[in-house]
């Protein structure tokens, strides 16, 4: 590990966010950051990924390690690395350097945590081997970080309070990781024309993301199969014709995320059929970020984008009927499947660890309808949140073709005007916008939306 941050800087942003969080519990916390897993043999480890929520308030990627906060102060527990490590790794930061830049108020080797966690809330860590040394040092058992009890739920309630809201320090730290993810984008466009398979757009998204020392956030989606909201396979070829989307998106080296979508024609250019269909989410997807200001509900903006698909899709006869009646009986969610969006922070979807305790307002439960069941998030926006915006149009088979479906939407759907736009696989077109005390801030902005400029971008190395 390299210290590079400046020692004030960061100090005085963890000082501020442990002394928020004595303001909202009167007990000790310990976060651990959690551990590298082996791949097939000891030394051979998946990149290691501290917690989100050790990171918020210890700030750097610290490994086998874990923080005591209580009253405002923080107790670094960490090991030095032994000296046979330094053949492998270099030399390593020693614990008081550490403890230093970070502003802790007593440093001591991970031994001596046992003796300090008396009456002490956490939350559980993903890891087996985390969460097996969380139980034996406090001694007691851990609900899942979705379901937590006593003073682990009363913690997890103070830090998402504290997270919903992005300060000074995270701010900036979203603003890079949003710049580097628009620049890979434009990259990703630019190769696309020389690329023989998918493969080759994503090592040139990528590599601009690796080149400024950040990871990607989320395994990258780069695809032809729209269709596959989640796809991580790259082998397919691309074809005149294809539409590739592709949903990319950087992480500083602390953690901070951004993601994006564009979806663009290998050809560098839409058919008219993929043109339309495009102009409908795009339209969705401008009326939802005109929409974002303070005290507005992420609910309503998602049913504002159903309503925008749903007339979209009337328009241009695939679907039949009032809108209003097409909305309610979730008929645009054939096609829309999925949430407007979500929270970006410190993971791609923040705090999504803790379930719908984060993303859902206190005493709010998530939906049973097909059209509102995905939704990620339904909170009151508030100044300070980051959200995505990313509306989307999908021919799922499994959900087109379902039996139960064609029978419920048979008089709503044209399914043979549905058949003229074939070569419509997915859409999806993201952005990730910042609630400012009036109205938004789309962080992403600088990466174009319209049909006309993705086409300039595409058709630059033809």
């Amino acid at each position: 590990m390299t210290i590079t941050q400046g020692d004030d800087l960061l100090t005085n942003i963890l000082h501020q966010r442990r002394q928020k969080l004595a303001s909202l519990i009167n007990f000790p916390v310990i976060l651990w950051s959690g551990r590298s897993i082996p791949r097939n043999y000891p030394a051979l480890t998946y990149p290691f990924r501290a917690s989100s929520h050790f990171l918020y308030f210890a700030g750097l990627p610290l490994e086998n390690a874990a923080i005591r906060l209580e009253s405002g102060k923080l107790e670094l527990f960490l090991d030095d690395a032994p000296a046979s490590s330094t053949l492998w790794h270099g030399e390593m930061p020693k614990r008081a350097e550490i403890a230093a830049l970070i502003g802790a108020d007593a440093a001591f080797p991970m031994a001596e945590l046992k003796a300090r966690s008396t009456n002490a809330a956490t939350i559980a860590i993903q890891d087996s081997w985390t969460q097996l040394q969380q139980r034996e040092i406090l001694d007691r058992p851990l609900a899942p970080p979705k379901s937590p009890t006593g003073i682990d739920l009363e913690l997890t309630k103070a830090i998402i309070s504290l997270r919903l809201s992005h300060d000074a320090a995270s701010l900036a730290e979203l603003r890079q990781a949003a710049a580097v993810t628009v620049e890979a984008h434009k990259a990703g466009m630019v190769a696309t024309r020389n690329a023989q398979i998918e493969a080759g757009v994503r090592a040139a998204m990528e590599s601009v993301i690796i080149s400024k020392n950040m990871t990607y956030a989320y395994p990258s989606i780069v695809t032809v199969h729209g269709e596959v909201l989640h796809s991580e396979h790259y082998h397919n070829s691309l074809q005149t014709g294809d539409l590739l989307l592709a949903d990319v998106g950087a992480e500083t080296s602390t953690g901070w995320a951004a993601d994006v979508t564009r979806t663009w024609p290998v050809s560098g250019k839409f058919s008219p059929t993929q043109r339309a269909i495009y102009d409908v989410v795009l339209a969705a997807h401008d009326a939802c970020i005109d929409k974002i200001s303070p005290g507005v509900e992420y609910q309503d903006i998602h049913l504002l984008a159903a309503r925008i698909m749903a007339e979209g899709l009337v328009d241009l006869g695939i679907l039949r009927g009032n809108v209003e009646d097409l909305v309610d009986m979730d008929a645009h969610a054939l096609f829309f499947v999925h949430g407007i969006g979500h929270l970006i922070g410190l993971d791609v979807h923040d705090m999504e660890d803790l379930g719908d305790l984060a993303g859902y307002e206190e005493g709010r439960t998530r939906s049973s309808r097909f059209g509102l069941g995905f939704l990620r998030l339904n909170r009151v926006l508030r100044p300070g949140m980051l959200v995505s915006i990313e509306p989307g149009f999908y021919q799922v088979p499994a959900i087109l073709n379902h039996p139960e479906n064609r029978a419920k939407y048979e008089d709503f759907v044209n399914w043979e005007e549905l058949e003229n736009f074939a070569d419509v696989r997915g859409i999806r077109i993201e952005d990730d916008i910042l609630v400012l005390d009036e109205g938004r801030e789309v962080l992403t902005g600088k990466l174009p939306t319209t049909a006309p400029e993705i086409e300039e971008l595409v058709a630059v190395n033809t």
